[in-house]
Order: C-alpha cells, then structure tokens, then sequence
C-alpha cells in the first residue's frame, strides 16, 4: 500500500429531522497522535466516543475535529395568558376611573411580556437521544473515513517525492564512489609534494616509508564503508515504502533511516581528501535533508 501522509481535511453533515449537524476533521504533521475536539455545550457525551473513533483509524498526526449542531425551528404551539389579561384589564379600569386614560387595545395587550406563552418543547426520550447519538457518530465515521483517503491522496503524492530525492541520493553516492576510487593516487601525489617542499634539504624516504606513510594516510581517507552504507539504507527505505500500511506507520522509521543517511554524509566529507568529493557530500547533505523535511510528515 502507499505510504500516508498526516494533512489532510473532510467534512461532512447529517440530520435526523430535528437537528442538522456538520462534522469537520483536518490534521497536520505531529508525532504521535495529537486528537483536539470541540462540541457544543449539552453535546459533551460524545466526546469519549469521538476519541475512540479517531485512534481506531489513525496512528499519527495533529487531528482536530469539530462538531457544529443547528437545530431546525418547528411551529411551537402558543397560548394566552388569561390570568395576567384580567389583571392588567383591571388595573387598566382602576387608572380609568381616576383619570381621562384612553382604553387599552388588543394588539397593545397582546404585546405585554407574558401575554402570549409558547409551549415548552417536549423533552427527547433516552431512545431518541440514543438515536440521534448513532447518527452523529455514523456521520462522524463518514468523515474520518473520508479524512484518511484525504491522507492517503496526499501521501501517494508524497511518495513520487521522496522516490525522487532517494533517486538523488543514489546518483550522488554512485558519484562519490566513482571519485573516491581514485583519492588513493592523490593523496600519494600530495603527500609526495608535501614532503619533498619539508625534506628538500634532507635524504628523501625509503620507497618503503614513503608506503607506510601513505597507506596510513589511505586508510583515514577510505570511504568504502561509508558508501556501502549508504547503499544499504537506500535499499531499507525502499523496502520501509513497500512496507507502509495502516496498521504499519513508517513515519518515525523513516525519520530515523534519515538521520543515518545524514551520518554517512558528514563523515563522508569528513574523510574527503579530495575537493569534488567534498562537493559530493555536501550535496548529498542537501539532499538528505530535503528528503528528511519531506518525511516529517509521513504517517
């Protein structure tokens, strides 16, 4: 299976009649599962279940996931207040009688708070809550699944990526074993130039001295392990590829591999006797590092 990537974003909605309800989950790079949930108020029982659903698809990643719930206005039954009419028509004709007042009008009355009541809305049954709670969650599901395809997507694209910089970085160790071959010859000519300038007033080595010192000075510069390391990791980030699945996360392997191939790199151009091998590393570096940038956000 290709490798999955961290970022990623979906978003779906549901209804049961009453209430609509809209679920968005995105996630970005992190190293280990990072889940961030918001409900609103009165809807916090989800959030256990929320969490159960997030881990059981995903292993790695920042994820936040949000839940936004409308509920649909319904024509709500309304009464009047006759109690409070006869007391305000009271009072009403109490303030005629002791003054020139202009009698009270129907729409004036009906305007009063309290005059016109609305029917409380009848409370939901536990079955009714638990209905609309699986429906929120099969929603929630929907847009998890629909999260991690959105993953999958980005990490198809990110696996051309990094196919690419090990493409690289296989080139420039070819490369650097092709110059490395003959760091042998030069450091026995520099060596050579180096001790004629000192002992140019001196008896010259012995063929043999002169065999030693360069054979010593060879060694230090051999970077044939260093090489076959590389090739080595080269061909476990393949397989670590090939390998990646949704109840295999290569992220941190892979991030680990890289900083193995940075080691190989440095001592490398540490060993380098030779200038273009030198240049060698350094862009082997670089592209190391690129590749390393890249797989801080594979699952």
């Amino acid at each position: 299976m290709p490798i999955a990537s961290m970022t990623g974003y979906a978003r779906t909605d549901g209804s049961d009649g009453a209430v609509s309800f809209v679920w968005e989950a995105r996630s970005v790079n992190g190293r280990a599962l990072e889940t961030r949930l918001r409900v609103p108020t009165g809807y916090e029982r989800l959030e256990h279940p929320a969490r159960a659903a997030i881990a059981e698809v995903l292993r790695r990643g920042s994820v936040s996931v949000s839940l936004q719930v409308a509920e649909r206005r319904t024509q709500q039954a309304v009464r009047i207040n006759r109690e409070l009419v006869r007391e305000l028509l009271a009072e009403i004709a109490d303030l005629r009688a002791h003054g020139d007042i202009a009698p009270p009008s129907a729409d004036g009355l009906l305007r009063v708070r309290g005059v016109i009541e609305e029917e409380a809305a009848q409370a939901l049954s536990e079955e009714e809550i638990a209905a609309r709670d699986a429906k929120m969650m099969e929603t929630l599901r929907q847009a998890l699944r629909g999260l991690v395809e959105a993953r999958a997507g980005e990490g198809a694209r990110l696996a051309v990526v990094l196919d690419g910089h090990l493409n690289t970085i296989a080139a420039l160790r070819d490369k650097a074993a092709g110059r490395a071959a003959a760091q042998g010859d030069l450091i026995r000519a520099r060596f050579a130039a180096q001790m004629t300038d000192i002992l140019e007033r001196m008896p010259p080595l012995s063929p043999e001295r002169m065999a030693q010192e360069v054979a010593v000075l060879v060694g230090k510069a051999d970077v044939r392990e260093e090489l076959d390391r590389l090739q080595a990791h080269i061909a476990a980030a393949h397989e670590l590829m090939k390998a990646a699945s949704p109840t295999n996360p290569i992220g941190r392997k892979f991030d680990f591999l890289c900083q193995e191939f940075n080691r190989e790199a440095n001592t490398l151009c540490s060993k380098s006797a030779d200038i273009e091998l030198t240049r060698i590393g350094i862009e082997l570096k670089s592209a190391v590092e690129q590749m390393r940038e890249q797989v801080q956000n594979v699952e």
